[in-house]
């Protein structure tokens, strides 16, 4: 799965879920349309998206995803447009969020932010587990090998209905 696409660097450390969606919005569990609402809890959260309008992925500081859990932030990002995060840490309720809704969570060290954050374009191999920044030479990052499949095949429901067969062939090998 490759992801190439435009950068939005908001290097800011701690932007919560309220920041990513505000919770008054919380109205729905249909998760379409939760981009129209995507960093509204920002002061500057419209200005910012209409810097780079078409962004696929998301550079930001330390802590990205905490405050209350709300899997409305990773519908929210996504719905926009964005298919992965680059940041130093996330939330653990965050991270779970976003593999589970196909969002790539990539955690680089807090001295390469610098770099990430002056950059236009990357290029993300998730299978690879790599990405080049503005076409420059490829930094490997880690990602969990399960949630990766979590990724790679549409979430965590798409998954785990993609192993159905498997289930019902082992439950007639039990009976056996």
């Amino acid at each position: 799965m490759i992801i190439d696409g435009h950068i939005l660097a908001i290097p800011r450390p701690n932007i919560d879920t309220d920041q990513i969606i505000p919770a008054h919005y919380l109205t729905s569990i249909d998760e379409d349309g939760m981009g129209q609402y995507c960093l509204s809890g920002m002061p500057d959260g419209a200005e910012l998206l209409a810097r780079v309008p078409d962004a696929a992925i998301l550079v930001t500081g330390e802590n990205f995803g905490c405050g209350s859990s709300r899997e409305h932030a990773a519908w929210a990002l996504r719905d926009r447009g964005f298919r992965a995060v680059i940041a130093p840490s996330f939330a653990r309720i965050f991270l779970e969020n976003a593999y589970n809704n196909a969002i790539v969570p990539i955690v680089i060290a807090p001295a390469q932010l610098a770099a990430f954050a002056a950059a236009t374009r990357a290029v993300i191999d998730v299978d690879d587990q790599t990405v080049r920044l503005d076409g420059g030479a490829p930094i490997a990052f880690e990602l969990d090998a399960l949630r990766k499949a979590f990724i790679t095949g549409g979430g965590f429901l798409p998954y785990l209905a993609s192993k159905i067969a498997t289930v019902r062939a082992w439950e007639a090998a039990c009976r056996k």
